[in-house]
């Protein structure tokens, strides 16, 4: 489900291999824009000039250069580090302010609920992008089963503390384990998604497996990767980055062409596949959709 109304979609914009794009795939991707989550990333933003092109970055290049600082700083630990690394079982921790606390096998906490195919634009606060068919459930779906209070305001998502498969957690590089969070309206938006797939498969280890978090109007560093637990708070919850350096990375960390990085320009990006740098969109190209959720806030305040 990239953001795009139907006819913006000719099927060579997102066909870059033959090997992804079987039929179970496409007919997710067509159900999800018949439901009307469509923006266009060109027409809703006229002063950027021309459109704006959305392939698919290639499977090797969206699964051999990430961050991850889990398994290690340099673009290439995830994938060179992560081979042994144990998805399965998997607990996801359901705590704060809810019903009932508890701790849910994975598959049991997502048994049921339809499994969904988005293709989304992915922004790097390092100003490197990508486009990706990742799979997974709405996040909204998750927290009904959780049964949160009703003076829940957020929820903090935590990674799996383990430096023995982890090894970039032998490490001070962050406060381990790594942490988000999510304003409550954000966490219920349909276009928020907890992932289990990508490329028609199961989710590697180096991009996040089991479970790992695309939201994809924010920098990529919000999409927390191998989630263990859901805590909701009626408080603003610490998240790493920010923790680390706040004049940096800022809670809600959305995609702000206008809002430099104290060391970069945020006004264009490298698209990964690409040779020239493109104008990055407002909110990631996902204004329409997300846009009122900030409405009366200073995005250069609250950043």
């Amino acid at each position: 489900m990239l953001i795009r109304r139907p006819d913006d979609l000719p099927a060579s914009d997102i066909t870059p291999e033959s090997a992804y794009l079987n039929r179970r795939t496409f007919m997710g991707a067509a159900g999800a824009l018949a439901l009307g989550a469509l923006a266009a990333p060109a027409a809703a933003f006229p002063a950027l000039g021309r459109r704006q092109e959305d392939t698919l970055t290639s499977e090797e290049d969206a699964t051999s250069y990430n961050n991850y600082y889990e398994f290690g700083t340099a673009k290439e630990d995830p994938k060179a580090l992560s081979g042994d690394f144990k998805a399965r079982p998997w607990t996801v921790a359901i705590e704060g302010m809810v019903k009932t606390p508890r701790r849910v096998d994975l598959d049991a906490l997502l048994a049921r609920l339809p499994l969904e195919d988005r293709v989304y634009r992915h922004r790097c606060v390092e100003a490197w992008s990508m486009v990706i068919p990742w799979q997974g459930v709405a996040l909204k779906d998750v927290i009904a089963r959780c049964d949160p209070l009703a003076g829940a305001k957020f929820v903090q998502f935590t990674t799996l503390l383990d430096p023995r498969q982890f090894p970039g957690q032998r490490r001070a590089v962050l406060p381990w384990p790594y942490k988000e969070g999510l304003r409550m309206d954000e966490a219920m938006h349909p276009l928020t998604l907890l992932v289990t797939g990508m490329y028609g498969k199961t989710l590697p280890n180096q991009n996040g497996a089991p479970l790992r978090l695309v939201v994809p109007w924010k920098y990529g560093f919000k999409g927390i990767k191998g989630i263990v637990s859901l805590r909701f708070t009626d408080r603003m919850p610490t998240t790493s980055w920010n923790d680390v350096a706040p004049e940096e990375y800022g809670f809600y960390a959305n995609v702000n062409p206008d809002v430099d990085h104290p060391r970069w320009s945020q006004a264009r990006e490298r698209r990964i596949g690409e040779f020239r740098r493109r104008a990055t969109l407002p909110f990631n190209g996902y204004a329409a959709q997300v846009a009122s959720l900030y409405a009366g806030m200073d995005l250069r305040r609250n950043y």
